[in-house]
């Protein structure tokens, strides 16, 4: 960071203003891109006349592409700088999703659904690692309202995509439009981003570290910060294992929360969805209100009371024969896994002598593990046990967290004097 970059210098606030809202851009483009697929598949798999079995396979390459090209996110990032490739992603998007509108093989979709999955991967660790940038700018959490920005492009592209079905419009002119904004949205953030590389202004490793000082560790290049990734490797594993019990908590109302309403608890059809909605609803607002509380509080202490909101509420609401029970249970673990994302990216993120870019793709990586493998472990003991059964793995989860959270205790963020104050 050259000093026209410092936080106390002339202009920076408005800088860190420009650069948090490209930023906003960059994870509602994220969001919009898979949620405005998602109402179109039955369509998809129809007009192709695939099997279910097929369609389900063309569209696990999107968690394949994302797990196979993930963790190479942090070496792009240390080539072009975080914010530009988030940013080449989101133009990258703007080119994969208008095909996907006109795929008509197997293998075209699933080739195209892999590209999506790739390039989410990378965009999503490229784009939380210049958040934390930003918020190390600011010398205060903001992370979490990045994701809570997620949140809300997610489901503003899920009805997007429920209305054109709805409607009739056409797939490639839905796709198509996608695209279009997709472009927009990655055009409007490129001139807002920081300059300069992301880690210049992360602080030198600790003298420690011996040979992870320098330029090499902080720019994430080179032996030095090889040495320094691996060293702080255990940190990282145990930071991605906070992430994949998140996945568990965050996967499971979606891809069972419906089946588990029905099956075990006898809700209406129009009820079924519940659970999904009080969760992803819940969880949105813990993430816009959680960068105050992570401040307050800390985010090991908000984790470990965030780990009881999933655990303890579930475990009970399992054991009911209420539907509405499970439902408000379901509301309460939204709120307790609101922050755990950002504070295990922030953790990864603020790694003496690991360039913010490696650590965030590692973790990001294996949260992707968790969102792969949560699915078929709760069905796997669905099937053998009962689904209750299964879906008590989001308990186990919340305890993990618990006996976990100390891993999220980060380096120091730095106050500037210059910081903007909203």
């Amino acid at each position: 960071m050259d000093l026209s970059d410092r936080p106390d210098s002339p202009g920076a606030a408005p800088r860190l203003r420009r650069a948090r809202l490209a930023v906003v851009l960059l994870f509602l483009a994220n969001a919009l891109v898979y949620a405005n697929l998602v109402p179109r598949f039955p369509e998809i798999r129809d007009s192709m006349g695939l099997s279910n079995t097929a369609m389900g396979a063309a569209i696990a390459a999107a968690p394949a592409g994302a797990l196979l090209v993930g963790l190479s996110a942090g070496a792009l990032g240390a080539l072009v700088g975080s914010g530009r490739l988030a940013v080449l992603c989101g133009f990258g998007f703007a080119v994969v999703v208008p095909l996907l509108g006109l795929a008509d093989r197997w293998w075209t979709l699933a080739g195209l659904l892999f590209l999506t999955g790739a390039l989410d991967a990378v965009m999503d660790s490229a784009m939380n690692t210049h958040g934390l940038r930003v918020q190390r700018g600011y010398g205060r959490s903001i992370l979490s309202g990045f994701h809570g920005v997620w949140s809300v492009g997610a489901v503003a592209g899920g009805l997007a995509g429920t209305a054109a079905a709805g409607l009739g419009v056409p797939l490639p002119a839905q796709t198509a439009a996608a695209g279009v904004v997709l472009a927009l949205l990655a055009a409007a953030a490129r001139p807002l981003l920081l300059p300069g590389s992301d880690d210049a202004d992360h602080g030198p490793a600790p003298a420690s570290a011996g040979a992870d000082t320098g330029d090499g560790a902080d720019t994430g290049t080179g032996g030095r910060a090889g040495s320094g990734l691996r060293t702080a490797l255990p940190v990282l594993l145990l930071l991605g294992l906070v992430l994949v019990m998140a996945s568990v908590v965050e996967d499971t109302p979606a891809s069972w929360g419906a089946a588990l309403l029905r099956d075990d608890y006898a809700a209406p059809a129009a009820a079924a969805g519940l659970a999904y909605v009080a969760f992803q609803g819940a969880m949105t607002v813990g993430r816009f209100t959680g960068d105050r509380v992570t401040d307050r509080y800390g985010p090991v202490a908000v984790a470990r009371a965030g780990g009881l909101l999933v655990a303890v509420p579930v475990g009970l609401a399992l054991l009911s024969g209420s539907g509405a029970a499970v439902v408000a249970a379901f509301a309460l673990a939204g709120l307790g896994a609101a922050t755990l994302f950002p504070a295990a990216l922030h953790a990864a993120g603020s790694i003496p002598g690991v360039g913010s870019g490696h650590g965030v793709a590692v973790v990001s990586w294996l949260a992707r593990v968790g969102f792969l493998a949560a699915p078929p472990l709760v069905g796997l003991v669905g099937d053998r046990v009962g689904l209750r059964a299964g879906v008590s793995v989001v308990v186990v989860a919340g305890v993990l967290v618990v006996l976990l959270a100390r891993v999220l205790s980060p380096a120091p963020v730095r106050p500037g004097a210059g910081a903007p104050s909203a």
